[in-house]
């Protein structure tokens, strides 16, 4: 009878393992960006509690930290697949950690989506390496139009992270779109971490700037923000998808109202999906407060997965891919999204502004 019991046991246990598909979260959780990760998180947990299976299978979740760091991203990725023996990896979410972690990805055939890397490299080249963002090149174009043709603006100084590939490439970007309008900018150069920017502030005044674009992350924006205001600059000031998280506020106090910045989703921008309604009741009843961008994305990101999933009809990573890249209309909480055979999302650019320390929906910028 005991020989028949740990057989049935087996048996169970052996079911229940083949019955789980396993997906890696790859998220900052400590260090400089973390921010990013523990909203991100926030909103793969709870796409996970409102769909946890695909094809009669239950999805699990592996979260693994990976600190900030590009050394951590590497080893992240590689944990994921060799040890874990996960079908497909949600992350990672700065640009520099998924061109690091997304070519371990890419080496074991294993497919990648991130929901906010933003930097053309992330999907160059790849077949296993998606997003469900928009990349720089229209960021970089929607934040130029926002500031030379609805705000006016001109002669921009351009704060450039150097250490960061997002930064270097958005502005990039920007400049492009600047030249082609005849409109003047200059750089100003710092590095992460960088916390006195009084030198390239007064060098920006000095030159009679315009306007601060920081095409950054958000502590850097908001030190910036705050000093500019302390030195007498009160200009308009610009940034990107990296100041979209409420520590740029809780940072920067009275200095970032009025800034401006290109984001991927805001809940007070018109609910276009089914899963989007959905998505802002479900998050609000279980946080308490409404959902910011780095959710919705990390929503997103496991809602495409597991679509992919469900498409493919296996678990089989190298289907799973070739479905994420055909992607079409996908009823997100940050709008339709279509991936294309680059990995490339197509979405539009809402534009927010901070207004009495709460984001407010501003206007879109459409593809």
């Amino acid at each position: 009878m005991k020989k028949i019991l740990i057989v049935l046991l087996i048996c169970v246990v052996s079911i229940s393992s083949f019955a789980t598909i396993k997906l890696a979260a790859l998220m900052p959780m400590t260090g400089s960006v973390a921010a990013f990760g523990r909203m991100i998180y926030n909103g793969i947990e709870l796409a996970n509690e409102l769909f946890p299976t695909v094809n009669g299978e239950e999805i699990e979740v592996v979260l693994l930290d990976n600190k900030s760091d590009k050394v951590e991203a590497v080893n992240t990725a590689r944990r994921a697949i060799e040890v874990e023996n996960v079908v497909a990896i949600l992350g990672e979410v700065i640009s520099g950690n998924t061109i690091a972690g997304g070519a371990v990805a890419e080496e074991s055939k294993v497919p990648m989506v991130s929901p906010s890397s933003t930097t053309p490299l992330v999907t160059q080249d790849k077949e296993y390496v998606s997003r469900v963002c928009f990349s720089d090149p229209f960021q970089g174009l929607a934040a130029a139009i926002l500031a030379y043709e609805i705000m006016g603006l001109d002669n921009t100084a351009i704060f450039i992270d150097v250490e960061q590939d997002y930064a270097v490439g958005f502005a990039n970007y920007f400049k492009q779109k600047a030249e082609d309008l005849g409109k003047n900018y200059f750089y100003e150069y710092y590095k992460s971490g960088d916390q006195d920017f009084t030198a390239q502030i007064s060098d920006a005044i000095a030159k009679n700037a315009g306007a601060f674009f920081i095409p950054g992350y958000y502590q850097e924006i908001a030190l910036i923000a705050s000093q500019a205001r302390q030195l007498g600059f009160y200009e308009p000031i610009l940034a990107g998808d990296g100041a979209a998280v409420p520590e740029t506020i809780e940072i920067g106090g009275d200095a970032v109202n009025n800034l401006y910045f290109t984001t991927h989703y805001d809940p007070g921008a018109p609910n276009t999906t089914e899963n989007a309604k959905l998505f802002v009741e479900k998050y609000t009843e279980k946080f308490g407060e409404a959902p910011g961008t780095f959710t919705a994305l990390g929503f997103d990101t496991y809602m495409v997965v597991r679509d992919a999933i469900e498409r493919a009809g296996s678990s089989d990573p190298e289907m799973i891919a070739k479905a994420i890249r055909e992607t079409v209309e996908f009823p997100g909480a940050t709008g339709f999204i279509t991936i294309d055979e680059n990995g490339d999302a197509i979405k539009s650019v809402a534009i927010v502004k901070i207004e009495d320390g709460e984001f407010v929906y501003s206007t879109t910028v459409n593809p």
